[in-house]
């Protein structure tokens, strides 16, 4: 018994590793557009269009605010979620709901409504 435990040892110590050094110096990698699918496609191939914000993510910045010349927000659906921060050294943000039809007075006093907005596909 003792004997087959050293041999078993002795197996698997005799193990070797090799390690071999690659070269790499003339290969890129791949595009990414070529591995990318679903939406980090269309992304890709927005942005290659000359898109750069192909999911509408932009920083709105607020007109002068009364009713009848309202920040105009753009969506693709019925409803939006909508942040404002009324003043510049705001440590918080005021959540709304716009829909589209309705213009929505904000607390600091400005007003936003919804427009149509063309979807990416």
């Amino acid at each position: 018994m003792a004997s087959l435990l050293a041999r078993c040892v002795t197996v698997s110590a005799r193990r070797g590793l090799h390690v071999s050094a690659v070269s790499c110096a003339n290969k890129m990698m791949a595009d990414p557009l070529e591995h990318a699918t679903g939406l980090e496609k269309q992304e890709l191939l927005a942005k290659a269009a000359g898109n750069d914000n192909p999911f509408d993510m932009r920083v709105y910045k607020r007109v002068s605010g009364d009713k009848s010349n309202p920040t105009v927000v753009p969506s693709f659906y019925e409803k939006r979620l909508v942040g404002c921060i009324c003043e510049e050294d705001a440590t918080c943000i005021n959540w709304m709901w716009l829909e589209k039809g309705e213009t929505k007075r904000c607390e600091c006093g400005y007003w936003f409504q919804l427009a149509e907005g063309k979807p990416m596909v």
